[in-house]
């Protein structure tokens, strides 16, 4: 009988040297697919995970699981997915999540087709999460993505963007292990890799400069830093807010605050920002409370308490809305309880979504923190990801 074919992507970390030993355990006929995304070492912090030095170790890592592999250049796609989305967004002063893009964009879609015209019969990667499946009444199959078994480590919401068809074609051999586990494997199997440092850089770059990355074609441009008191009158509102109103970001004008400072450009900031203002003397830290880039202007709070940074509710907008369970999307009018996060490793939050006319409004049970536009919503039934959308 002939094996399965798996093409994993194998990045160079210890995550994916296990999930393709596993694999090879299994019995698969295993390929090794390493994606070259970048380019430009100018902003490369050229001592932190070099993506050279990645792929010699996915490389060694292949040779001594005795599997073939090879380099893919995926540089182009990159920039074209990517980079370019990501500056077009700053420049209107979102906050895009690169992680979750690179999987919707490159590794579950351009990797994926090049798995597959290599005859590979699914794609494997060394995330943190579950996959299951179960049978409709009709007969039809629908895949389940699941939070990984090491909570502290649970990568679902990196995936949040997947589709049933993606899905299908996935394997997730280590989602049911801890990462001491995955390190242990490593260490017994005499991998390379067994004690490497987990990347914290941007999907699939490595270790980059933002600023430095930003300012290739985000120009600085002066403009000022407004601290907003936290006794502001418009926080003191007592009347009840309509859901559109709760979900709408703080519009704050300087002639509310005070001026602290200089910065360099708004699209530089995010809302809940902390370093990089170059402010001090304060009896807290300031936090980036809200950012215009038409003016110019950053507004900032003192102390991770401050009103300002607090919304009850978000929107996504219509065409940003993606069920991965198609089955459980809810039309307009109707409502649904969740569990819902807005950023990787946030415990999960209680929140009810509500389908309108003009979107999806989110609606949290207790005020969050950081709420920022370009980011992704993820909402959960238990430990399964039900869908996710852009916060608008």
């Amino acid at each position: 009988m002939k094996k399965e074919r798996v093409v994993i992507g194998l990045s160079g970390g210890v995550d994916s040297s296990v999930a393709a030993y596993l694999l090879k355990e299994a019995g698969y006929e295993v390929v090794g697919l390493f994606m070259k995304n970048w380019h430009d070492e100018t902003v490369t912090l050229s001592n932190e995970c070099p993506w050279l030095e990645d792929s010699n170790d996915a490389m060694l890592v292949a040779e001594k699981l005795g599997i073939p592999f090879q380099t893919v250049d995926l540089s182009k796609e990159y920039k074209a997915r990517i980079v370019d989305y990501m500056f077009d967004e700053y420049a209107k002063g979102r906050t895009p999540n690169p992680d979750v893009l690179c999987n919707r964009e490159i590794k579950f879609d351009v990797f994926l087709k090049i798995a597959l015209s290599l005859g590979a019969d699914f794609v494997a990667t060394g995330h943190y999460c579950q996959k299951s499946s179960l049978q409709t009444s009709q007969g039809e199959t629908i895949y389940q993505l699941l939070a990984g078994h090491d909570k502290a480590k649970d990568q679902s919401y990196f995936l949040c963007q997947l589709t049933q068809e993606q899905l299908s074609k996935v394997l997730f051999p280590i989602g049911h292990l801890d990462k001491s586990a995955v390190r242990e494997i490593a260490t017994q199997q005499d991998l390379v890799t067994a004690d490497k440092k987990d990347s914290q850089g941007l999907c699939f770059i490595g270790k980059v400069s933002l600023p430095d990355f930003l300012q290739q074609q985000l120009k600085p441009k002066k403009g000022e830093i407004i601290e907003i008191p936290a006794d502001l009158e418009k926080y003191t509102e007592s009347r009840p807010k309509t859901l559109y109103e709760q979900s709408l970001k703080k519009q704050y004008l300087p002639e509310e605050g005070v001026r602290v400072g200089e910065h360099d450009g708004a699209h530089f900031f995010t809302i809940g920002q902390r370093k990089g203002l170059g402010v001090g003397g304060k009896v807290e830290p300031l936090f980036v409370i809200d950012t215009d880039v038409e003016s110019n202007t950053i507004f900032v709070g003192q102390g991770k308490q401050h009103p300002g940074l607090y919304r009850e509710a978000l929107k996504v907008d219509s065409s940003e809305i993606h069920w991965l369970r198609h089955d459980k999307r809810i039309s307009n009018g109707e409502t649904l309880e969740v569990s819902a996060r807005i950023r990787y490793r946030q415990p999960l939050q209680k929140a009810r979504l509500y389908q309108t006319e003009e979107g999806l409004y989110v609606w949290f049970e207790s005020p969050q923190s950081s709420i920022t536009s370009g980011q992704f919503v993820a909402w959960y039934h238990e430990n399964e990801l039900l869908g996710s959308g852009v916060i608008a």
